[in-house]
């Protein structure tokens, strides 16, 4: 249980098919909002901005972010040796070095153990007053994705990597769901403030901020809330010194406000451009295109393919009300990837009819030419007429009869 806790922390932070990230300065803004206590700070976006931004800190010491979309920016490091050696948290002792380490990271490149080897450009830095610490500790909430509830995780082990902590000390996490009947009540905060062993005024205070969180949390349709970590100052006082939110994607149009925090620059421009398509894509590092309807066939062509000695370039589920300009874009989005070698087209036509699909093909190779090898799988609805289509189309289409078939022609034509 307390494992399955911190794994599906993990699995949010993969999942990008239905979820919307922010940065961590937009995160503490939309946390004070709701009265959690955050340290002051300011966004830089230019380098010339840096100075003055970081001189209405008061300090004496101030914290510098670089801010992506990426987990473990203080243990990763820039590609650029002018960047400097330290990672993507850094301190700094006065506002004139503070700018100055805001400087070497803008435009440059951050790697970490989310971010994979290519890593991101950082283009805006976080610079906030820095905060003294007697405690840490760890705080999450999240959508249980067994019970549909909001659960609560929480931990004395705060500043590490919460699955660390559930392998090595799963003692010392504590992981509970709320009954949407009853919501949070205070006994939930009470349980929470016990175990991260708080006394005296600060289990009152804990127990007042899990109910702005929860609150928060329902109200702006959040799958995630991770503060980590949640700190105990010298002075006793409760503090969120990190903060990730991720936001159900499907109800993003509900928030404006929320909406107007997307920063598309961190997304990746494939798959921003299948979502103007309400196409789902997520691109892969295979060499194998698929264009599949329906998640579960799109999982199975990728394992499929895996399976015959390859690997998959993408997951794309076109749907069961795909239209031919949406297949013609998904096509397009295909084959744009510069990794691909082959392209794996398998559609069981229930709701989605074969016809659609082999024009949508068709219309797309026309537009932008074929140079690998395609292969078709086409079974269900209007299965004979979408085979017309392809065969009088002229294109070099390789056909497969079922989806065995289809895989080992594929991966024989790319690897040979």
């Amino acid at each position: 249980m307390l494992e399955s806790a911190a794994l599906r922390i993990e699995q949010f932070d993969q999942d990008r098919t239905s979820q919307m990230n922010i940065h961590e300065y937009q995160a503490k803004g939309l946390l004070r909002s709701y009265g959690a206590p955050v340290s002051d700070g300011r966004v830089v976006l230019k380098a010339e901005d840096a100075k003055t931004s970081a001189g209405e800190l008061d300090g004496p010491i101030w914290v510098v972010k670089a801010q992506i979309h990426a987990g473990g920016r203080g243990k990763g490091f820039f590609k650029e040796t002018d960047a400097g050696e330290k990672g993507g948290v850094r301190m700094a002792h006065s506002a004139s070095e503070a700018a100055e380490e805001a400087k070497k990271m803008l435009g440059r490149t951050l790697v970490t153990h989310q971010t994979g080897p290519t890593g991101k450009q950082v283009n805006r830095v976080y610079i906030e007053d820095g905060s003294d610490i007697s405690q840490e500790m760890y705080l999450a909430l999240l959508i249980d994705r067994q019970s549909s509830r909001i659960s609560f995780v929480c931990s004395t082990k705060g500043g590490m990597d919460i699955e660390e902590v559930a392998k090595e000390t799963p003692n010392l996490i504590l992981n509970f769901s709320v009954d949407p009947a009853t919501g949070y009540q205070a006994y939930h905060g009470r349980r929470i403030a016990f175990m991260l062993e708080l006394k005296g005024k600060q289990i009152k205070k804990c127990v007042a901020l899990m109910a702005s969180l929860y609150k928060m949390f329902l109200e702006k349709d959040m799958e995630m809330l991770e503060i980590n970590p949640l700190i105990v100052t010298n002075s006793g006082e409760l503090k969120c010194l990190d903060a990730k939110m991720a936001f159900d994607g499907n109800a993003v149009y509900r928030h404006n406000d929320i909406s107007e925090l997307r920063d598309t620059t961190e997304e990746d421009l494939k798959e921003l451009e299948a979502s103007k398509y309400d196409l789902n894509y997520i691109a892969l590092d295979g060499e194998i295109g698929c264009m599949v309807n329906g998640a579960g066939l799109a999982m199975a062509t990728m394992d499929i393919i895996k399976l015959y000695g390859a690997e998959p370039a993408n997951f794309l589920d076109v749907g069961g009300g795909a239209t031919k300009e949406k297949v013609t874009e998904a096509f397009k989005i295909i084959t744009s990837d510069t990794k691909v070698k082959g392209i794996l087209v398998n559609i069981f036509g229930g709701i989605m009819r074969c016809d659609v699909i082999a024009e949508g093909v068709v219309a797309a190779v026309k537009e932008v030419g074929l140079k690998v090898p395609l292969v078709v799988r086409l079974e269900g609805t209007n299965v004979e007429k979408g085979k017309e289509i392809i065969n009088t189309s002229k294109l070099d289409v390789i056909a497969a009869d079922n989806l065995k078939d289809g895989a080992e022609k594929i991966v024989h034509a790319v690897k040979g």
